[in-house]
Formats: C-alpha cells, sequence, structure tokens
C-alpha cells in the first residue's frame, strides 16, 4: 500500500493503491483532509474547498 506524510502533523498516511489524483482522504493521525496531487511517488497537500460565494465573485467577474 502506497504512504505518504501528511504535510500537516507528518506522519505516514496509507493511500489506497486504486485511488486517484484529485481523491480527498483524511489522515488518522490529525484528521487533516488531504488532496492527491501526485501518484508516482504518492504526494498529499492539505485540502481547500472552495467557498462558493468566491466561486459566484468570479462568475460575476467575468460577464460578458
Amino acid at each position: 500500500m502506497p504512504t505518504s506524510v501528511c504535510p500537516e502533523c507528518s506522519e505516514d498516511v496509507y493511500v489506497d493503491a486504486d485511488s486517484e489524483q484529485g481523491d480527498v482522504i483524511s489522515c488518522d493521525e490529525c484528521a487533516t483532509e488531504l488532496e492527491i496531487v501526485g501518484l508516482d511517488p504518492v504526494e498529499l497537500d492539505i485540502h481547500e474547498e472552495s467557498d462558493p460565494d468566491d466561486i459566484l465573485a468570479d462568475e460575476e467577474e467575468f460577464q460578458y
């Protein structure tokens, strides 16, 4: 089973072999939500949920 290091607490995080880039998993140690940003080798980054208000503001800014 592939592993990577949690960027929040530095503990090993086990990633399912069938996981894909963009999947969100949780660190068992600190419960931080992590996004898989690379697969070979496995790389994790802290998952930041997008705020619906930010998306709406971006769409309004680019009206044609």
